[in-house]
């Protein structure tokens, strides 16, 4: 697998978010290059008319666009995923991740809040036509030093499906 991507919704640069979607995707790729979306370094662009992008953020999402695999992280504010998250993923169109398969991914402060991947990022990468065929990556923060466990366990029994899904 060549084209990996993870899109941290933290706007924090070295977030615990960021860390647990890069672990993430650094296993499901098996060891192949990851590519690194860090949205917080297009955060200023995402709010300027459509005719102002930067080349940056055109080029971010054109590398989600073109993904194979896409890890989609977010921290729980407020029991959802991030608004930057969401201004991101809003400059998609219906239908225009239907070549990606997605995994979303949750970080919280609480277990109660585990539900926002399933719940609420499932259904905003099924619109845009992202393939969500496994239980999203939830991690509470109390237990980021077992992230290497964690992450090994979830990618042992969820990579099967990844895998076929990818070269079908």
């Amino acid at each position: 697998m060549s084209n990996v991507v993870a899109v941290s919704g933290n706007p924090r640069v070295g977030s615990r978010t960021h860390r647990v979607g890069l672990a993430l995707a650094r296993a499901l790729s098996g060891g192949s290059p990851v590519t690194d979306l860090e949205v917080i370094t297009i955060a200023d662009q995402l709010f300027a008319a459509p005719d102002q992008r930067s080349t940056e953020l055109k080029q971010a999402l054109t590398t989600l666009r073109e993904a194979d695999l896409a890890i989609i992280a977010t921290p729980v504010y407020k029991a959802s995923y991030t608004g930057l998250l969401k201004s991101f993923l809003d400059l998609y169109n219906a239908g225009d991740l239907n070549s990606v398969v997605a995994v979303p991914v949750v970080v919280s402060g609480s277990p109660t809040h585990s539900f926002v991947g399933e719940i609420h990022l499932r259904p905003l990468l099924t619109e845009l036509g992202a393939v969500v065929a496994t239980p999203s990556f939830a991690l509470v923060e109390k237990n980021l030093d077992d992230l290497g466990t964690l992450v090994r366990d979830w990618t042992r029994q969820h990579h099967p499906t990844i895998d076929r899904l990818l070269h079908r």
